[in-house]
Formats: structure tokens, sequence, C-alpha cells
């Protein structure tokens, strides 16, 4: 009886040993490049137009516009959805100026799959994502942007997704996690939306929000991810 308790033992250990190895497997997903930041010692900012009120576009003048200013550019990624004269198509706000307005409209795009969402930083440093018809400015919003669809709400995938769905594409998107630090990451190669959004929940995220595809590109030297083609609207960027 003792060993039958044994081998018992040993079987159910083996397959929770299983799980645990295909869960953290799943986590440290290589389909994916992330940088997992906190809000408080990192200076996250959201750009878009230079000193002289012309458009930055892309990384390369990123890194150039911030070098003059004697700061050095540690990642960068597109920051949502833009229109035809590179302006955002969603909410933006900059050190606290809203540069545009909360863009509460219907349409095609994958912008307006609902939820649609903003993240946000605060002016003490706290990183926030919730679904477009929750966000309320008290004032003390300093960045923001706005794009869509949200990829988790309170820890579930957004429902419109569907788990096989053969609508693949390179997809970029931002998460909270629980301790809340943020998690910027992009897919590798063409991903769904669903197999997107369980990325950010097997790593913890309780909100995500997808910011675009097919155009997305990240900046991120300290994980020998350079891709420096392609024009954006905003962008994210951390500096030392």
């Amino acid at each position: 009886m003792k060993k039958n308790h044994f081998i018992n033992f040993i079987f159910f250990g083996f397959i929770f040993f299983a799980l645990f190895a295909f869960n953290i497997a799943q986590a440290q997903d290589d389909r994916f490049v992330s940088l997992i930041v906190d809000p408080k010692t990192s200076n996250i900012e959201l750009y878009w137009k230079n000193h002289k009120n012309e458009l930055i576009k892309n990384f390369d003048n990123l890194k150039d516009y911030l070098e003059n200013k004697g700061k050095r550019l540690r990642f960068a990624m597109n920051a949502g959805m833009y229109m035809t004269d590179y302006s955002p198509l969603g909410l933006f706000i900059q050190k606290q100026r809203t540069i545009r307005k909360l863009n509460t409209g219907t349409g095609s795009t994958n912008f307006y799959i609902n939820p649609n969402g903003v993240f946000y930083i605060t002016t003490n440093k706290k990183a926030h994502i919730c679904k477009t018809s929750e966000y309320v400015n008290d004032g003390s919003v300093n960045y923001a942007t706005q794009s869509g669809p949200m990829l988790l709400i309170d820890g579930k995938i957004n429902a419109e997704f569907t788990k096989g769905s053969t609508n693949v594409n390179i997809r970029n998107g931002v998460g909270i996690l629980p301790n809340n630090k943020v998690i910027f990451t992009i897919s590798k190669d063409y991903v769904n939306f669903y197999d997107f959004a369980e990325y950010f929940k097997l790593k913890g995220c309780t909100q995500a929000l997808y910011l675009d595809g097919a155009i997305s590109a990240m900046y991120l030297p300290e994980k020998n991810w350079e891709q420096l083609d392609g024009d954006f609207g905003v962008m994210i960027g951390i500096t030392d």
C-alpha cells in the first residue's frame, strides 16, 4: 500500500513539475521581445514633435533629438495608431498638455475594436491602462496615448478575440504588472490577437493594450533588437 502511495506521489509530482515548467516556458515565450521597467525609476515619455514643431517620425531622429539634449535613448517603440499626416488617431497627452482629445468615435480599423483603451502615466510616475469609457483625467496625467483594442481587461483576454484565429500580424503592446511595473512587447513574427493577449496574461498582467501592428517596431539595444526602419506618429521613449 505504501509503495502505491509513493508511486502516486512521484506521478503527480511529475505532472505538477511538467505543468510548472510549461507555464514558465510560456511566460518566457521567445516569439516576443519585451522590456519590463518601473515607471518610478525609469524615465518613460511620449514623443511626437521636436522643439521646432517638426515631426520626429522615427527612432533615428528621436536618438539625435535626445542626444542633443544630453540624453541617451535606451528604448523606443511606436505608441499607437496615427493618421496620414502622422497625427495621433486617439488621445495624446504630453507633459500634462492635451494635444489630441479622447477619440470615442466608431470605425472599421483595429483601433475601434471594443473596448479600446488608454495607457497613461501620472505626475507621480504611476502607470495605468484602462478602457476608454473609464478614462478620467483629474489633472494628474503626465503622458497618455489611446489605442485599441484592449488585450486584457482585469486579467481576462478580450472576448472579441478568437483562439486559433488566422488574423495574424506583427503586433506591439503594453501591459501593467501587479507591482505597477510596465511591460512593453513586440512580436518577432506574425501572431493573432488571442496569442498576443495570452502572452501578457502569462506574464502576470491584469491590464494590457494593443498599440499597433504591421508597421510596429522596437529599439532595444540591450537585447540586440534595433529596428530602425519605418516612420511613426507618437513614440514611447525611455532615456537613461
